[in-house]
């Protein structure tokens, strides 16, 4: 007699049951405080100057994206691995590994928005400065906190698709600082890197999630301060006795002219990248969407062959 399975949408359920079982039971919600400490200490050492200057928002944004991709390696990286052998004796039960991955994208999801809602409230309670306009809603929060949330989630699932290709939770942990050097490295915005290896950025997350957030926080519309700061802490260098960057510097200040030289600075250091504008931001949206289902896709391949793991 053939014995009847569940199908995938009733078994997916069933698995998504079980996450949040886990969630409550086995300790699982100790990411949300995680989230949020890392959000305070974030805010409390870039939140002053993000969203006001140029160089502010842009070390600003690459601390939130790696807010996010820590955030989202965390929640997955043994979530499969450590219980493969379950995993193994339930596919040879009737399991189907589509319904195991799809409700862990669910639960994943689910995380990846709490910790999204935790950190914009972190930075709220700390005063950050947010961005007075916006692209697709009239909150920011709600703008900003889609790049956050898919951020997050493509990190997510990046951890769930090497979870699901290594054998031991061992394995895993050792895998993931490599791959939160990588992106680090390669975002593209932080690190100048030489012409032959600018293409490796495309397919790191950390490049779209900070094109994201520079974008919405009008970055080419702010000003550039770090030369008018190196140029006053070199106003008491003498020449013949006399300190003429310092007159200089006073007479500039007096007349007004603070600001356009700011500004000015800062046009030659614009990213067409980072313009402020829908078609950048959605493009960001796109590739994060794509990688992350290639990712989870990938998950789902990788465990097809579960049966012949030899252990």
């Amino acid at each position: 007699m053939k014995r009847k399975h569940s199908g995938r949408i009733k078994q997916t359920f069933i698995y998504l049951g079980k996450f949040f079982r886990m969630f409550v039971y086995q300790n699982d919600w100790k990411v949300m405080p995680m989230a949020a400490l890392i959000a305070g200490l974030v805010s409390m050492v870039v939140g002053s100057n993000l969203f006001k200057t140029m160089e502010g928002t842009l070390m600003g944004s690459f601390a939130l994206a790696c807010i996010c991709i820590w955030n989202g390696f965390f929640n997955s990286i043994q979530v499969v691995c450590r219980e493969r052998a379950i995993i193994k004796r339930e596919h040879r039960s009737g399991m189907y590994i589509s319904s195991y991955i799809a409700a862990h994208m669910i639960y994943q999801a689910f995380l990846c928005i709490c910790q999204t809602v935790i950190t914009l409230y972190v930075c709220h309670l700390s005063r950050m400065a947010f961005p007075a306009r916006t692209l697709f809603t009239k909150s920011i929060y709600v703008d900003l906190g889609i790049s956050l949330f898919l951020t997050t989630y493509c990190a997510d699932m990046l951890a769930l698709m090497v979870s699901s290709i290594a054998k031991t939770t061992t394995a895993a942990m050792t895998v993931m600082p490599f791959l939160l050097i990588i992106q680090l490295v390669f975002s593209g915005g932080i690190f100048t890197l030489p012409p032959s290896c600018e293409f490796l950025t495309n397919v790191t997350i950390a490049k779209w999630g900070l094109t994201a957030m520079c974008s919405q926080g009008e970055y080419n519309d702010l000003p550039m301060v770090s030369i008018w700061n190196n140029a006053v802490k070199m106003k008491n260098i003498e020449v013949e006795g006399e300190k003429p960057l310092k007159e200089a510097l006073i007479y500039i200040e007096e007349q007004g002219y603070r600001e356009t030289i700011l500004y000015e600075t800062a046009k030659n250091n614009q990213n067409d990248n980072y313009e402020f504008s829908k078609e950048n931001v959605l493009r960001s949206w796109e590739y994060l969407l794509f990688f992350a289902f290639l990712y989870a896709l990938i998950a789902v391949i990788s465990l097809s062959f579960i049966d012949k793991d030899k252990r």
